[in-house]
C-alpha cells in the first residue's frame, strides 16, 4: 500500500501545482509513515523494542538515504532526460523501495554475525556508489571540472597547472556519452572503481577478506574517496593510479615478486601523467628498501630499474611540453610555491586530514601506526604468505612508511608555505587497509581507545553518507528551507542560468555590432570556463571566453588559448561577480570606449541566488595607452 499511496500522492500534488520538490518530499513521508504503522511498528512492539533509539535512529537513517537516492532519480529522469514526473516517480518510488527493504530489515535486525556486517557491507557500498551514479550527471559542474573540460577542447600533451590525464579522460568520456555533465564526470566514476579494486586486493594482501571488504567501504564512504570518484579532477585517476601503485609495490617489496615491478612502472608513469605529487611514492620506496634487510637485493637487481624507465616513457610527453615552454608546468608547481610569502599552515594541514578522512579516519591512523594491536596475532603471515608474502612486521613497515613519508614531505613544506585541501588525499590510500583492520579486530584490538573508535566508524559512515545524499539532493532539487548559497563557484547552482542571460545580454550585442562579443570572466578562468561549456551545451557548438589575463590578472591556460594580442580590436562582454572589477584605469586603458555597468540577478526556483555585472568594452586594445 506504501508505494501506491507514495505514486498517487506525488501525482495529486503534481496536478495541484506544487512543485516538483515538495510534493516528492511529501509523498515519500506519508508512504514512510503509513508502512512503518502498517508493517514495522508490529514489528517493533512484538520484540518489545519501542523505546530502542538507537533502532529509531537506524530507520530514520535508512529512510532519509531512500529519500536522497530517489531524489537523484527523479532529478535524473524528469528535469535531466525530460521524462514526465508522473512516469519518473514509478522508478523513484522502485529506488527508494531498493533501499528500505533490506535497509529496514538490517536495522530491525537484532543478530550480529559476520554475514550481517559482510551484507551492511556490501549495502554501503552499493549505495555510495548509486549516489554517485544518479546525481553524476545532474549536479552542475564545479569551476575547476568545467576549466578541464576546457583543456580537452584543447587537447594536448601538457598544460601550465597539470598534466594532461584528466583532459584525455574527459575526452573520451565526452566522446562516448556526449558534451554532459555525466560525460566529463564518467572518468571519475571509472577511476573510483579501479581505485576500489586495487585497495581490497592490497588490504587481503596486508590482512584478510573481512578487512579487504571493510577497506572497500572506507574508500566508498570517506570524504575525499567519495568525491574523486564523483568530481572530474586530476585527483580522480591520481587516486586510481596511486593505489595500483600501493598495490604493485607491496607485490614487489614484501611479496617479493619481480615480475610486479613493469606494473609499477607503468602505474607510477600514469600517475604522473595525472598529478606530480605521485612522485612523492620514490621515496617511501627508497625509504623501505633501506630499511627492510631483505628488500635491498633490488638494488643489485635490473627490474626496478626498468620499472624507472618505463615509467619516464609514459611521464615523457609532459617532460616534451615542459621544454617547448620554457618548463613552464614544472616551475608553476615548484619555484612559483615556494617564491610565495612565508606562511605557517600545518593546522590548515590537519584541518584538511579531519575533511578528507573524518575525525574518526585520523583517530584511527594515529591508534594503528602508535600502538600497532592491528597486527597482533599475524605474526605467522596472511593468506598469501606461501607465495613469499612476508611477515607482519615488514607488512606494517610498507604501510606505515607509505603514510608517514608523504604526510611528513607535506607537513614540512605547511610550515612555511600554503597548502591545499587536497593535496593529502591519495596519500590517505595507505592508511584505508590500517583503517579497516581496526574496524574488524577483537580482543586485545578493540580495548580503550580502539574500541571507542571501532565503535564510532558505523556513525560515521552513516554521517557521511546521509550528508552527500542531502548534499547532492539540495543541488538538484533543493531542501525545503534552505535557500542557495551565493558562493556558487562552491556551490554549482546557477551557472546555467548565468549562461542563459550572458547568451541573450550577447545577441543584444550582436544585434548592435553586427558580430559575435568575447566574453570575459574577470576572474583566473571559473566563469569563462562555466560560460564556455554551459553555453556550448545550449547551443551545441563552441562559445569563445577568456578571463582576467586580458587586464593583467592570472589566467592560467587562457593565456595561452587566448593572447591578448590576438584579441586587439575586438568588442569584449566582461563579467564578474564585483562591480569594482569593471571599473578602474587598467579597464578604460585598454578599451576605446566602456559601455555602462549593468546589474542583473541569478535566481534558482524564485529565489535570488546572487548579483552579477556586466559591461561592454568596444574595441579591445592589447597594448595600453600611455
Amino acid at each position: 500500500m506504501a508505494p501506491l499511496l507514495d505514486a498517487g500522492l506525488f501525482c495529486a500534488l503534481i496536478g495541484y501545482g506544487l512543485p516538483l520538490r515538495s510534493s516528492h518530499i511529501a509523498s515519500f513521508t506519508a508512504a514512510t509513515a503509513l508502512h512503518y504503522l502498517l508493517k514495522v511498528r508490529s514489528t517493533v512492539v512484538a520484540e518489545r523494542r519501542t523505546q530502542d533509539w538507537r533502532l529509531h535512529c537506524r530507520l530514520l537513517a535508512v529512510s532519509l538515504m531512500a529519500l536522497f537516492l530517489r531524489g537523484g532519480v527523479l532529478g535524473l529522469l524528469s528535469l535531466g532526460w525530460g521524462w514526465p514526473a508522473q512516469v519518473s516517480i514509478i522508478f523513484a518510488v522502485l529506488a527508494g523501495l531498493a533501499v528500505t527493504m533490506p535497509g529496514y530489515a538490517q536495522g530491525l535486525s537484532p543478530a550480529e554475525s559476520g554475514a550481517r556486517a559482510r551484507a551492511l557491507a556490501i549495502g554501503i557500498i552499493v549505495y555510495a556508489f548509486a549516489l554517485r551514479l544518479v546525481y553524476l550527471g545532474s549536479v552542475e559542474l564545479l569551476p575547476e571540472e568545467a576549466y578541464y573540460w576546457n583543456y580537452s577542447r584543447h587537447l594536448d600533451i601538457g598544460y601550465l597547472d597539470h598534466p594532461p590525464m584528466v583532459a584525455w579522460l574527459i575526452k573520451v568520456g565526452t566522446a562516448v556519452f556526449g558534451q554532459s555533465q555525466f560525460g566529463i564526470r564518467a572518468g571519475a566514476l571509472c577511476c573510483g572503481v579501479i581505485a576500489s579494486v586495487f585497495i581490497y586486493r592490497l588490504t587481503r594482501n596486508l590482512f584478510d577478506e573481512a578487512t579487504a571488504l571493510a577497506a572497500v567501504v572506507l574508500a566508498q564512504a570517506l570524504p575525499f574517496f567519495f568525491l574523486s570518484g564523483l568530481l572530474m579532477t586530476p585527483d580522480a585517476p591520481l587516486t586510481a593510479a596511486w593505489a595500483a601503485s600501493l598495490y604493485y609495490l607491496e607485490r614487489a617489496l614484501v611479496a617479493g615478486r619481480s615480475s610486479a615491478w613493469w606494473r609499477v612502472g607503468f602505474s607510477l608513469g600514469i600517475g604522473a601523467l595525472s598529478k606530480y605529487s605521485i612522485g612523492l611514492l620514490v621515496p617511501v620506496t627508497l625509504a623501505f628498501t633501506l630499511w627492510d634487510r631483505k628488500s635491498r637485493r633490488w638494488w643489485r637487481r635490473w627490474e626496478p630499474y626498468v620499472a624507472a624507465l618505463l615509467a619516464f616513457a609514459i611521464f615523457s610527453p609532459v617532460i616534451l611540453w615542459n621544454a617547448q615552454h620554457e618548463w613552464a608546468s614544472f616551475a608553476f608547481q615548484t619555484s612559483r610555491r615556494l617564491a610565495e610569502a612565508p606562511r605557517f599552515a600545518l593546522h590548515k594541514l590537519v584541518a584538511s586530514a579531519l575533511i578528507l578522512i573524518t575525525p574518526t579516519g585520523v583517530l584511527a591512523v594515529a591508534a594503528a601506526l602508535v600502538g600497532g594491536g592491528i597486527w597482533r596475532g599475524r605474526m605467522d603471515g596472511n593468506v598469501d604468505d606461501d607465495a613469499g608474502g612476508g611477515d607482519a612486521a615488514r607488512r606494517r613497515l610498507f604501510v606505515s612508511l607509505g603514510v608517514l613519508v608523504p604526510l611528513a614531505v607535506f607537513a614540512l613544506f605547511s610550515l612555511r608555505h600554503e597548502v591545499k585541501l587536497d593535496w593529502t588525499g591519495a596519500p590517505w590510500i595507505a592508511a584505508l587497509p590500517i583503517m579497516a583492520a581496526g574496524m574488524v579486530s577483537g580482543g586485545a584490538a578493540s580495548s580503550g581507545l580502539r574500541a571507542w573508535i571501532r565503535a564510532a566508524w558505523g556513525p560515521t559512515l552513516v554521517t557521511m553518507l546521509l550528508i552527500y545524499g542531502a548534499g547532492l539532493h539540495y543541488l538538484v532539487l533543493g531542501l525545503p528551507g534552505l535557500g542557495y548559497n551565493k558562493h556558487i563557484e562552491l556551490i554549482p547552482v546557477g551557472w546555467r542560468d548565468l549562461s542563459r542571460q550572458i547568451a541573450e545580454t550577447t545577441a543584444a550585442i550582436r544585434k548592435e555590432t553586427g558580430g559575435d562579443p568575447l566574453i570575459v570572466g574577470m576572474d583566473r578562468y571559473a566563469i569563462a570556463s562555466e560560460l564556455a561549456f554551459y553555453g556550448a551545451e545550449r547551443t551545441k557548438s563552441a562559445v569563445e571566453t577568456s578571463s582576467a589575463h586580458l587586464f593583467e590578472g592570472m589566467g592560467l591556460m587562457y593565456e595561452r588559448w587566448t593572447p591578448a594580442e590576438l584579441q586587439e580590436g575586438r568588442n569584449l562582454l566582461l563579467v564578474a561577480w564585483d562591480p569594482g572589477d569593471l571599473t578602474g584605469k587598467i579597464i578604460e586603458s585598454r578599451a576605446e570606449r566602456l559601455g555602462p555597468v549593468e546589474d542583473d540577478v541569478l535566481r534558482e526556483d524564485g529565489q535570488i541566488v546572487r548579483h552579477y555585472y556586466h559591461r561592454i568594452a568596444y574595441h579591445y586594445r592589447a597594448v595600453p595607452l600611455p
